[in-house]
């Protein structure tokens, strides 16, 4: 499943921490606990015992935990923000805050895949190799666990690389889109060709009579809605003006100019950098600006532009 580059959901709000490594929480939903005891007992046929089925899914959890980590840690590579990672019964969700840079974005989500591709050739020695020495015979639940494993990656592998977003293929071609077209105009691109997959999933739904897969398409599809806003939002933004002398050190995007920014005192709204982050009703100054695109936080002093002249106001 993706790298989510958005703030907490309900998501997370249904889910339990389990441990902390690198800097990061992993968090676990709840409901997992619901499917894996269904998946785990509609599969008892599978092992000579159920002990096997509950192994299997925990090599389930495991593969799409690096695969989320691959996500996280890559973000942190790129000067990025990722500290938590959700899994429920869908996958898993890393929540990634990249520097809004195509680059950078595009690393950070293209590393979840590339764990699953470094995982395939392991997996498959490693199963070649059972073979060979006749665990099929002699050892058959480990042979088939191993070979669910094999299956397991090479499944999440292919269909996170769907060109659907907000799956990592998706989100993969938006951030290629970015390099020529910029943000707003590739995530419109990525979300209306996504609305045709989603079609497509509904149809392998009703097709397979799956209500797992239908289950899918509507979370892609209230995903992909959730998009398309946030591109119209983004294409409204783009044609406001900037003021120039400043940029943010993380996104390097030069501010909005007018009164996007609310004091925390007086609740009141100004434009911090024509009052240097002094707020203009009730005097209250501030130590960090927020960037209103990347969400980084600095103080004014890191966000002038060196051997800059006065502001003034970049029209776009």
């Amino acid at each position: 499943m993706p790298g989510k580059v958005e703030p907490m959901t309900s998501i997370q709000r249904g889910s339990f921490r389990l441990f902390r490594f690198a800097g990061i929480d992993l968090f676990l939903h709840w409901s997992w606990f619901l499917v894996a005891a269904y998946e785990i007992s509609d599969r008892g046929g599978s092992y000579s015992s159920l002990t096997w089925n509950a192994l299997e899914y925990l090599a389930l959890f495991l593969i799409v935990m690096l695969h989320e980590y691959g996500h996280a840690l890559a973000c942190r590579q790129v000067g990025g923000k990722a500290d938590r990672i959700v899994l429920w019964p869908l996958g898993g969700v890393a929540y990634v805050r990249p520097p809004q840079r195509p680059g950078a974005v595009l690393w950070s989500i293209a590393a979840g895949p590339l764990v699953n591709v470094v995982l395939f050739p392991v997996l498959s020695v490693i199963e070649i190799l059972s073979r060979s020495l006749g665990w099929a015979e002699s050892m058959p639940n480990a042979n088939g666990l191993l070979h669910a494993a094999w299956v397991i990656n090479l499944v999440l592998l292919i269909f996170n690389l769907f060109p659907i977003y907000p799956l990592d293929g998706g989100q993969i071609l938006r951030a290629l889109l970015w390099f020529q077209i910029g943000p707003a105009r590739s995530l419109m691109v990525a979300t209306v060709i996504s609305f045709v997959g989603v079609g497509g999933l509904f149809l392998f739904a009703l097709w397979a009579h799956s209500v797992w897969f239908g289950v899918i398409a509507a979370f892609i599809l209230i995903n992909c809605w959730g998009g398309l806003r946030q591109a119209q939002a983004l294409g409204r933004r783009a044609k406001l003006p900037r003021r120039e002398g400043y940029a943010c050190p993380s996104c390097k995007q030069a501010p909005l100019a007018g009164p996007f920014w609310v004091c925390g005192h007086c609740r009141k709204p100004f434009d911090t950098f024509q009052t240097q982050a002094v707020c203009p009703s009730c005097a209250a100054r501030f130590t960090s600006t927020k960037c209103t695109d990347c969400g980084g936080l600095y103080p004014m002093s890191e966000w002038v532009v060196p051997a800059a002249a006065d502001a003034a106001i970049i029209a776009p």
